[in-house]
């Protein structure tokens, strides 16, 4: 294997900690990257430059308590309108992933100290040759040139007038903007290309290295512009190219921290990093870096937004590990090459370093098995096209579709062929697919009104939900639903439903019921949100009252989830995970879970469970639940695949519908599995067990033939409900007088004693019933032949109607019994044949006769003994008569 070349210079890591030295020095503030989801700007996919996270600051919406900063900010840029991903590890200074240097000033200091400090660090500091320096000006900015001829001594041919947008910065169609100076090297005539603004400037020769935005204006519309009354700086510099320049290397993948990346990679796959695969271990070093933070920050594979651009940037990483040769996963075993490269400057990848490499493994371990079948799928289209012939778009999207090639994987397999995709063939499968999902849709049987959110589903994508760590964040409005119609401005007092981008709002599904909060717009306008549905799988729809102001498609918003809320929801859901696992182990492993309701004031858990629990059983539930409570263990989450997830021994919920990837919650300390509980789910959860506070059942009963349901309560909620149990438990205490601890004692005798009275009235009942004691002996009649016992019984509960009619069946001898209790406005009949009376007569169907009368149906039992009930008593007559009908008519017949 070949020798890393020598790197002269500082490393990476030397001249990170020099820029960020120099500015400290300085009296700038060091302060740490911010993560690479932005929380304050919704228009960007993943921070792609070191002022993202100071935004508020130059905009005046927040203040600090520095007023200079300097940053080594990490950056993606590989979806929306920043996307290198095509050019990646083909170039010299393409990446997904790069650190941006920068300084910053707000309101302190100006053009000229901007310009003193960066010549000062690149001439001194850095030691950078002053005649291998160009630098470019806004066409305009005279006060710019000046100083870089004062202050840098630069002569007028080095400092390049540009007159185009390239050195004006905006930070959108309004607000702070302002022209910028770029700092350039130039490598020597040995590399092709000319300086800054001429006809060969895109060549390799002169090198951006710097570029310093000078903040001294508003724009406040088109043609509007005003100068700021604090002008702020706001420069950036690339660690990736400075570092190249300082170690005479002329591409950033031979940086000693690139490269060592590279040999790791190299080395894994046991080829060499500068032999035929070059330019596939630059791929995988570069991916491999973008791919560990975005895990690190929270962002994890899924089919869109910021979960698919990670995907595809490991999925082409996977790629080209597959054409280096690997036969089995690898990208996983570079991470710790990654860590010790740049765990020190991020410590987050040190705390991630398990979640990244588990995700990593998983995920090239499922695509290893696609990608094989979908590239035999493209050898054998390649063998049917004429050479060099372009893939068709069909082809190319039946991969995409099948075996979840993204288009650009599928283009950078090809591109070693010399070969492309017909990218209108692509697009039009792409919109022909949409369409025939439309029309499935609609003739799915959901109600007309529901076709807008289709629609916009198509049109706007799945929201982004931040909502596992976050319960605030910014977000753009992109569609707006008034009275079932989609509409692009709502008024104040209208009821309005609002979709966003990205969200901290969950969306009711897997029994967790939907937030609660506001939306609250820059012009007073504020949505008070009382519902958050998710429709169409990922599309978070906030249902709620608009006041205060009109609000538009387009407008930047605020969300604010309702915090106290969230958190008992919170509580429930982790407490029904806990519930599930404890039920497992008092009642056994054939208890699942059938249904749920996390609802903020309580839970509801149905199970699969022949019986109910008893009082020993429900007590050791509860009382397992409260000692992982107290335990207060790590509520984690992970990623997996659900095949996996369940191997792995995760619970699937009931009724949940599950996609590639499911995230896997686990808690509590298991004595014989790591977790005590570990299950899928998607919803949100406390971050440990302890946040549940407390855990009480208060209900427990069947809602079906094997299911039961259990009602509880947590935090609060649990602690009112024994205080009120223990407060009601003395009031009876009270009037029974006795102490607390007796009343149960006393209660089981008196409830004996009632029953006792109850059996003594129950059985003069029926000795009046029957014609016993005082009262006159029953009629026994012959109707058709067979001697027939027909009575209506008042005030007589049905239970007692079998044993009057066996007992009337002595009386009887031989023939039919037909008894009617009467009682509450309601009837029972019960009919008693005699055994030997069954063979022509069925008790069964003379009661359905009886019933109908009654106003009932059916009627169960056997020949010789029936029972039915009716709700009109009125009716208790004509159904003996019905009976004596039937008698008749047999008779008849025969």
């Amino acid at each position: 294997m070949s020798a890393s070349p020598s790197r002269g210079g500082r490393s990476a890591a030397e001249i990170r900690s020099a820029f960020l030295g120099h500015f400290q020095a300085a009296g700038h503030r060091v302060v740490s990257s911010s993560p690479l989801v932005p929380a304050n700007d919704p228009t960007l996919m993943f921070t792609n430059a070191g002022m993202v996270q100071f935004k508020d600051v130059f905009t005046g919406a927040e203040t600090r308590d520095y007023l200079r900063a300097a940053t080594s900010q990490k950056c993606v840029r590989a979806g929306g309108k920043h996307n290198d991903l095509d050019n990646v590890g083909y170039t010299a200074r393409h990446h997904t992933f790069f650190e941006m240097l920068g300084n910053f000033s707000f309101g302190d200091y100006f053009k000229d100290t901007a310009i003193e400090l960066a010549w000062s660090l690149i001439t001194g500091t850095f030691g950078l040759p002053k005649d291998r320096l160009w630098v470019t000006v806004y066409h305009d900015d005279d006060e710019a040139h000046g100083l870089w001829k004062k202050i840098a001594g630069l002569p007028d041919e080095r400092i390049v007038r540009i007159a185009t947008s390239d050195n004006f910065w905006a930070m959108g169609d309004t607000g702070p903007c302002g022209p910028c100076s770029e700092i350039f090297f130039d490598h020597g005539p040995g590399v092709a290309g000319g300086p800054p603004g001429s006809p060969d400037a895109d060549g390799d020769r002169y090198i951006e290295i710097w570029n310093l935005v000078f903040m001294q204006y508003e724009q406040r519309g088109p043609g509007d512009r005003i100068a700021l009354p604090k002008p702020s700086i706001d420069t950036g510099m690339g660690l990736e190219r400075i570092a190249a320049v300082l170690q005479g290397v002329h591409d950033n993948y031979d940086i000693d921290l690139m490269r060592a990346l590279v040999v790791a990679s190299a080395e894994v796959s046991r080829t060499e990093p500068d032999g035929p695969h070059r330019f596939s271990h630059r791929v995988i070093a570069d991916h491999l870096r973008a791919t560990s933070f975005l895990i690190a920050d929270g962002v994890l594979p899924s089919n869109e937004g910021r979960g698919y651009v990670l995907r595809r940037i490991m999925r082409r990483a996977m790629r080209h590990l597959q054409l280096v040769g690997a036969q089995e996963p690898l990208m996983y075993r570079l991470v710790p090459a990654l860590i010790t490269q740049m765990g020190q400057a991020f410590p987050e990848l040190v705390r991630a370093e398990a979640l990244i490499v588990e995700t990593l493994k998983l995920e090239e371990s499922r695509f290893r098995t696609t990608l094989e079948r979908g590239l035999r799928l493209l050898e054998d289209e390649l063998e049917r096209l004429p050479e060099a012939a372009a893939l068709p778009g069909e082809v190319a999207f039946k991969l995409y579709d099948t075996f979840g090639f993204p288009l650009d994987l599928t283009q950078d397999a090809l591109r070693a062929r010399g070969r492309t995709v017909e990218t209108a063939g692509f697009d039009e499968a792409m919109a022909r697919q949409k369409a025939e999902a439309r029309a499935a849709w609609a003739g799915s049987g959901e109600a007309a009104t529901e076709a807008v959110w289709f629609a916009i589903r198509e049109d706007v994508g799945a929201t982004e939900f931040l909502g596992y760590d976050g319960e605030k964040a910014e977000a753009v409005v992109k569609a707006l639903v008034v009275d079932g119609n989609r509409v692009d401005s709502a008024l104040p007092g209208s009821r309005v439903s609002v979709i966003v981008n990205q969200t901290p709002f969950y969306g009711e599904s897997g029994g967790q019921m939907g937030d609660t909060g506001r939306i609250l717009a820059s012009n007073g306008a504020v949505v008070t949100v009382d519902d958050t549905a998710r429709k169409l799988g990922a599309l978070f729809v906030h249902h709620g009252v608009l006041e205060g102001g009109a609000l538009a498609v387009g407008d930047t918003v605020r969300l604010e989830i309702d915090t106290d809320r969230r958190d008992r929801l919170r509580a429930n859901h982790s407490a029904t995970h806990l519930l599930h696992e404890a039920l497992r182990r008092v009642l056994g492993p054939h208890v699942t879970q059938k249904g749920s309701l996390v609802a903020p004031e309580r839970l509801r858990f149905d199970i699969s469970h022949p019986k109910a629990l008893s009082e020993d059983e429900t007590d050791r539930v509860e009382a397992e639940v409260n000692r992982l409570i107290r335990h207060n263990d790590d509520v984690t989450t992970r990623l997996m695949s659900p095949a996996e997830a369940v191997e792995a021994g995760a619970l699937a919920l009931f009724g949940e519908k599950y996609g590639d990837e499911v995230r896997v919650v686990s808690m509590g300390t298991g004595s014989d599995k790591p977790h005590f509980s570990t299950e899928l789910c998607g919803g949100t959860h406390v971050r440990r067990t302890g946040d549940i506070g407390l855990f009480a059942i208060v209900a427990e009963g069947a809602v079906g033939s094997g299911l039961r349901r259990i009602e509880a309560l947590t935090g609060e909620a649990a602690r009112q409900h024994f205080e009120t149990e223990e407060k009601a438990l003395k009031r009876a205490a009270g009037a029974l007088k006795v102490t607390p601890l007796e009343v149960p004692d006393r209660v089981a005798a008196l409830v004996d004693e009632r029953r006792k009275l109850e059996r003594e009235v129950a059985e003069l009942r029926r000795q009046l019933a029957s014609g016993g004691g005082t009262a006159a002996p029953v009629a026994v009649r012959e109707v058709g032949g067979v001697r027939l016992i027909a009575r209506k019984l008042d005030n007589v509960e049905p239970r007692d109607l079998r044993g009057l009619v066996d007992e009337a069946k002595k009386q009887v001898g031989s023939g039919v019994v037909a008894l009617v209790a009467v009682k509450d406005g309601k009837a029972a009949i019960a009919v008693g044949v005699t055994d030997d009376m069954t063979g022509s007569l069925d008790a069964v169907d003379l009661v359905r006769l009886g019933a109908e009368a009654l106003g009932g149906k059916g009627g169960g039992g056997r020949k010789d003994m029936a029972q039915a009930g009716g709700p009109d008593a009125a009716q208790a007559d004509a159904a003996l008569a019905a009976i004596e009908g039937r008698l008749s008519a047999r008779a008849a017949a025969e």
